[in-house]
């Protein structure tokens, strides 16, 4: 683990836009396309709304989410709305946008059409990770119904994930397809945060999924 820490979140939000936009740019230069995994959640907002404007060649660029609610794109609580609102605007709307979510069924029943959609797009290019104070990364919570398969390296490409403290039922991308990512970064702020971090270090991925993606992660955090 590579650990960054920056004297305030704007220049946090800044520096890691920057970096993540400069590795899109190398991978565009070199194979002429890339894809970008990214979070949900009000986090990484700051990081989109500066990435939105950076000029890249943002239509050979294929973005998706690592993890989505199973509510509709116009929910509040929709991972999708937010990417839609924050980072696929401006220069970056020309990016091509593979969702996992459907508004019809289950996350079950949508679950191969979408991991179709994926496929194609894989290895990922760049990976953003955000993390919650109880240590679950995309949709993989402690305690979770599938996440046992969900950290297997022979689980599926997508998942349907349901646990206590996600609210809505969740679809999300494995540890698989996750850890096979070329380039990884973890996006956490606040003492609350860093210390799950470092507790997380000493437990086992089925206690704190995010432990592992540690060993290959820049994690960039200001208070």
């Amino acid at each position: 683990m590579n650990f960054n820490e920056y004297p305030d979140r704007e220049f946090l939000y800044l520096q890691l836009a920057n970096r993540i936009a400069s590795e899109l740019g190398d991978f565009l230069r070199r194979e002429g396309r890339a894809t970008l995994c990214v979070p949900g959640g009000t986090t990484p907002g700051p990081v989109f709304d500066t990435l939105s404007g950076v000029d890249l060649d943002w239509a050979n660029v294929t973005v998706f989410l690592n993890d989505e609610r199973w509510v509709p794109e116009d929910h509040a609580r929709s991972n999708t709305r937010l990417l839609k609102r924050r980072l696929l605007t401006g220069r970056a709307a020309a990016a091509t946008y593979i969702p996992i979510h459907s508004d019809n069924g289950t996350p079950e029943e949508a679950l191969e059409h979408l991991a179709e959609g994926l496929e194609p797009h894989l290895p990922i290019s760049v990976l953003l990770l955000g993390m919650g104070v109880d240590m679950h990364t995309a949709s993989l919570f402690p305690g979770a119904d599938r996440l046992e398969e969900g950290l297997s390296d022979k689980a599926p490409l997508l998942l349907p994930m349901r646990a206590e403290g996600a609210g809505e039922p969740r679809i999300t991308l494995t540890a698989r397809p996750l850890k096979q990512a070329i380039s990884t970064h973890l996006l956490i702020t606040g003492p609350d945060k860093r210390e799950a971090l470092h507790r997380a270090e000493k437990l086992t991925p089925m206690e704190a999924p995010i432990r592992a993606f540690l060993a290959d992660t820049t994690v960039h955090w200001a208070e």
